[in-house]
């Protein structure tokens, strides 16, 4: 009996359906969306400004909010909280997925090689799917400088779109695609894989054990999982955000020919245009994404996995 119990919680502990944490990902792209647009505005800006126009973060800040109204801030919202909201929903959906076939079938347990490998996947899928084309419209919209909608050459997200195939054709929303791929897939392999050593060194929390973190503990975890990825993909994101922003003429030929103009026009340092406020965008946007995502997991959790193990503990009492 003892060893039956045993086998149905090793059946047990690894399945949390991908359905469930792409729901997570979904509701927790809602709400990091509107806290965090801000700082994502003013990176943009920032990695865009070749001529050296703004001083710094608060600088572009308070220049934006001056020139063009707070409202400005929240440029390009509408592409971002969708862009979220699926991104959050496909990532933590596939990776899900992918884990599973990473996944030990007699322990149910995953190494740290296949988390890594399962986390660059789903950045990899995220980046084609949805990443690409959404930041594509983003950026545009983010570039434009301005107040009068009537001077400004896209009116929105849905005539920016358009206006972009219609011009560059539909390759035109996946420019910027390979250094996107990269930033990505390489983001998510760290992000996954921190995330879940933090939660096993911090709280002693391993997925499938039942056990639902505090908020405060899921954003202090995924706070600290989310500062690596952007210091090794700055790079890829300077390109990549160049690239999507060239209509008309264009001045980069690639992402080879692109990081190496940056680096001989502006020096290395420009390849990491922007980092300060990725950092203060990224890992409080893991915080944020995680403390909501944890609990969604966490009620299935406890509602289901839980109720699972006590209803396979209680048959042999019930026996009917």
């Amino acid at each position: 009996m003892d060893h039956q119990t045993g086998s149905n919680q090793t059946q047990t502990k690894p399945v949390i359906p991908a359905y469930v944490k792409a729901i997570s990902g979904s509701l927790a792209g809602i709400v990091e969306a509107a806290c965090l647009q801000p700082t994502d505005v003013i990176k943009t800006r920032l990695q865009l400004d070749g001529a050296g126009v703004y001083k710094g973060i608060l600088h572009c800040g308070t220049t934006t909010v001056k020139t063009e109204g707070v409202r400005a801030l929240w440029k390009g919202l509408t592409p971002f909280s969708t862009h979220l909201t699926l991104k959050y929903a496909l990532r933590m959906g596939s990776n899900a997925v992918l884990q599973s076939a990473f996944k030990d079938s007699d322990t149910g347990k995953i190494s740290v090689g296949g988390r890594f490998l399962s986390g660059f996947g789903a950045g990899a899928i995220e980046a084609v799917a949805i990443v690409t084309p959404f930041e594509v419209v983003k950026i545009r919209l983010q570039q434009q400088k301005g107040m009068s909608q009537e001077a400004l050459k896209y009116k929105g997200p849905i005539h920016c779109a358009r206006l972009i195939v219609r011009e560059e054709g539909l390759k035109g929303l996946w420019s910027g695609a390979g250094p996107t791929i990269m930033r990505n897939g390489t983001n998510q392999a760290f992000m996954f894989t921190a995330k879940n050593t933090f939660d096993k060194v911090l709280w002693r929390k391993d997925e499938g054990d039942g056990k639902v973190l505090q908020a405060y503990q899921s954003m202090m975890s995924g706070f600290l999982a989310g500062i690596v990825g952007p210091v090794c993909t700055g790079p890829f994101d300077v390109v990549k955000t160049r690239l999507m922003a060239q209509s008309g003429e264009m001045k980069y030929k690639g992402m080879v020919h692109a990081f190496s103009s940056i680096y001989a026009e502006e020096g290395l340092r420009a390849l990491w245009k922007g980092l300060i406020p990725r950092l203060m965008r990224i890992p409080p946007g893991q915080a944020i994404m995680w403390g909501v995502a944890d609990q969604v997991i966490g009620f299935y959790e406890t509602r289901y996995i839980q109720l699972n193990r006590n209803n396979d503990n209680d048959i042999p009492i019930l026996g009917v």
